[in-house]
């Protein structure tokens, strides 16, 4: 037999749901991902809160005569950091939902 719908018991979950993923979310300010670009001439590092916390340019790409070389690695170097600590984050953030969420039920839509 079903047990009778709890109303407590589910705001409870909720809550506790909640305080996982604002866990989740101070840890990921501490957690990142370094892409590169160029074959490594350029470095990009951000954070899980998707923030570019450094970039490392070697000095070889540096041609004034070709700034916009530098620019192109620039751009492709902090575009796929960013993708990779976006995707870092859902999947934690997922992690954190637990099983409260549907399977496959997709946090970007809530900015997340």
């Amino acid at each position: 037999m079903d047990e009778p719908f709890n109303m407590a018991d589910m705001v409870g979950k909720m809550m506790d749901m909640q305080r996982r993923m604002a866990d989740t979310q101070a840890a990921l300010g501490a957690r990142s991902v370094t892409a590169e670009a160029g074959g490594g001439m350029v470095k990009v590092t951000a954070n899980g809160l998707q923030r570019v916390t450094a970039v490392r340019i070697e000095p070889g790409v540096i041609d004034p005569s070709d700034p916009e070389l530098l620019e192109d690695l620039l751009i492709a170097g902090v575009n796929k950091a960013l993708d990779e600590a976006a995707a870092m984050a859902k999947d934690e953030m997922s992690k954190a939902a637990g099983s409260f969420l549907p399977p496959g039920m997709d946090l970007s839509k809530f900015g997340l």
